[in-house]
């Protein structure tokens, strides 16, 4: 899998002029029912995020076509539940993925509408609540309304780690004189010390018996 996302993140990087069409694909496809599991939109949103903190890529065209791809993405799923109905849990390949429609019903009866918002930024059922609302015959309006806000700020928000990360580490390599390339350099190994020593340092484990059952345990072996 992590291949595949280099090969995104390489393909976005050296074509600029269709990253707002990939990021916007992206976005649909993790929106879609059940596909949207299989497809890590949010490792390359937040490469994605990177490239338009450091002016490889500019903002608007990947804003609007996540914006757009979440939405249709959403709106797909939402038509597939108000035609199929509960019966698309009977389909062969949902049956592995019972236990998340359930989840998402007990969800979308606690909050309504609101669960349709929310739910753009729950992973587990991201890709389910559009269908499990549809199901329900939540009105298209209200969905559309849910649907359309939280994919405003959702598209925004997983573009943000990456983009405030090189932002911050270009001010840093830009005050230092170390240059980006020095930066991650010296965060790579620092990183890199750390693993090793949280690995490789001997850690001391805490009896966690109660006193009292040792003594049972002595007593019993007298």
């Amino acid at each position: 899998m992590q291949h595949y996302i280099d090969l995104i993140n390489q393909f976005i990087a050296e074509h600029q002029s269709w990253s707002a069409l990939i990021i916007g694909l992206l976005c649909f496809g993790e929106s879609l029912l059940v596909i949207g599991i299989m497809i890590p939109a949010t490792a390359i949103l937040i490469f994605t995020g990177a490239l338009v903190g450091t002016g490889t890529l500019h903002w608007a065209p990947v804003l609007v076509g996540g914006i757009i791809g979440a939405i249709i993405g959403d709106s797909v799923s939402y038509a597939i539940g108000r035609w199929l109905g509960w019966d698309i849990t009977k389909k062969p390949l949902l049956q592995r993925h019972i236990g998340v429609f359930i989840a998402t019903r007990k969800f979308f009866d606690k909050h309504g509408t609101l669960s349709v918002f929310l739910g753009r930024f729950m992973g587990p059922i991201r890709s389910t609540i559009p269908t499990v609302a549809g199901i329900m015959e939540l009105p298209r309006a209200k969905f559309q309304f849910a649907n359309i806000a939280s994919a405003i700020l959702w598209v925004p928000i997983m573009l943000s780690p990456g983009y405030f990360s090189a932002k911050g580490t270009q001010m840093i390599a830009d005050k230092s004189g170390l240059g980006i390339e020095g930066i991650l350099t010296i965060l790579s190994v620092v990183l890199g010390v750390g693993m090793v020593a949280y690995f490789l340092i001997p850690r001391k484990h805490k009896n966690n018996t109660h006193p009292q059952e040792n003594d049972s345990k002595d007593n019993s072996t007298k």
